[in-house]
């Protein structure tokens, strides 16, 4: 994106979550603003630090003092997770940003652009004067589900019923009860009471910002847009509109190089992300399901990924099984390799970023979701947009069932090539969402005109 100096003099201020999934979107819309001639400040948790050599030489980096105690941050009791955060840092937010206003040379600071889930934050900045925007890191139809939370709880959706997953969410088609998002390690009216708290800032918020496009939830994000009577700019996706974040996680370049050896549409991707663990169990039978699949394939095994483990290590036999058809990796550089021409599919958890990347890339999906906003996002994957196929699963994941997915995908029948196809199109249409013209170019760019509204 072209550089443009009509923001001098105007600085934003970005306060990211702390995890990678929700700080690579708002570093990739520090690149777009920058670009755009914005000065950058960006506020940081320091236990999770973006390293300054990685991004431009004038965005300004300010670490906030967390004490974050040990057990908190390998909770998976999502709610508590995220009240304890919000607390810990609300406080240290606010004095940093009367620091930031008082500076003579920062400056004219004209808005805080901080992750929803940072709603004290988004506070303590309105409480002082500055305009502030919301940065929803997931999908619109996550946000919309935050909105209905009270209602879903009223008409008994939720808690989950055995009989009644398969029932429709008439308020959210195409949801089933199954596909709610839900953490089952939280309690729920206190997951319900974290949401009720996100929304309500975002009403209080000058506009929302969410990383979609219009191709796949232009209902949703109209839908958002009506019921909070805001500005809302819906700028997805943002890997296609501003560079490549470099992961904090040490990345196995080495498996491209690997990848140059296979053969074009041959090579299975499989990534979990980059958080949630999976039980032993479960690790077991997707290990088998990919041996079995006997097809070449690159499977990120990051540290903590098995639940209780350090490192997973392969089931015996498995190693003698895959030999040199399948590569292992701590962690992959994963929109080059989505980008590789010798992948032909995406065994993914659903996260909203690995979702995204996936439809950038033009990689159709089997969807293996775990927790949270990933079980909405494959029922819009595999049944709104059919750009992949689910793995059926009812308690716990089966190598066979994955083995079927999986097969299904890449067969040379009609099922198989719709999904494919479904996908080229979805690509396309993403790549002329954020070309000039395009409607998350056009969002962009109202956003942008938005931002420089505000007066420093």
């Amino acid at each position: 994106m072209a550089s443009n100096s009509g923001g001098a003099g105007h600085r934003v201020v970005l306060f990211p979550f702390p995890y990678q999934g929700h700080l690579n979107p708002m570093l990739r819309l520090a690149a777009a603003l920058h670009a755009r001639g914005l000065a950058i400040t960006v506020v940081h948790a320091e236990h999770h630090a973006p390293d300054p050599a990685d991004h431009p030489a004038d965005y300004r980096f300010v670490p906030l003092p967390a004490d974050v105690p040990a057990g908190l941050l390998s909770s998976e009791d999502v709610a508590r997770l995220l009240t304890e955060l919000d607390a810990i840092l609300a406080v240290p937010f606010g004095d940093r940003l009367v620091a930031l206003l008082a500076e003579q040379d920062a400056g004219g600071i004209c808005c805080v652009i901080a992750d929803v889930q940072w709603y004290s934050a988004l506070a303590a900045a309105r409480k002082l004067g500055v305009p502030t925007l919301g940065l929803m890191t997931s999908s619109a139809a996550s946000f919309r589900t935050f909105m209905a939370y009270p209602t879903l709880i009223d008409k008994g959706y939720l808690p989950v019923q055995e009989g009644h997953k398969d029932d429709p969410v008439h308020e959210l088609p195409p949801f089933r009860v199954r596909d709610l998002q839900r953490i089952d390690k939280s309690i729920l009216a206190e997951f319900a009471s974290q949401l009720e708290r996100i929304v309500a800032e975002a009403r209080r918020s000058c506009g929302l910002i969410l990383n979609t496009f219009d191709a796949i939830e232009a209902a949703d994000v109209d839908k958002i847009r009506q019921d909070l009577s805001i500005p809302v700019f819906a700028i997805g996706p943002l890997n296609a509109l501003s560079p490549s974040v470099r992961s904090s996680l040490p990345q196995d370049r080495g498996c491209l190089n690997w990848l140059d050896t296979q053969e074009p549409g041959s090579v299975l991707y499989v990534s979990f992300g980059s958080l949630v663990p999976i039980d032993a169990d479960e690790f077991t039978e997707l290990a088998w399901g990919l041996a079995n699949s006997k097809r070449p394939f690159i499977w990120v095994v990051r540290r903590g990924l098995v639940r209780g483990f350090e490192s997973g290590e392969l089931p015996d036999g498995l190693e003698e099984e895959i030999r040199d058809r399948g590569r292992i990796v701590h962690w992959a550089p994963q929109e080059e390799v989505l980008a590789h021409p010798a992948i032909c599919a995406f065994v993914t958890h659903n996260g909203w970023n690995s979702t995204v990347e996936a439809i950038s890339g033009g990689v159709p999906m089997i969807c293996r979701p775990l927790v949270g906003d990933q079980l909405g996002t494959a029922r819009y994957v595999c049944n709104a947009w059919r750009v992949g196929m689910e793995v059926e699963v009812e308690t716990q994941l089966e190598w066979g069932k994955l083995q079927l997915a999986i097969d299904k995908l890449m067969a040379d029948n009609d099922e198989g090539k719709e999904v494919r196809e479904r996908m080229k199109y979805l690509t396309n249409m993403a790549g002329k969402g954020v070309s000039e013209g395009g409607s998350s170019h056009t969002s962009f760019v109202n956003l942008v005109e938005f931002i420089l509204s505000f007066t420093c």
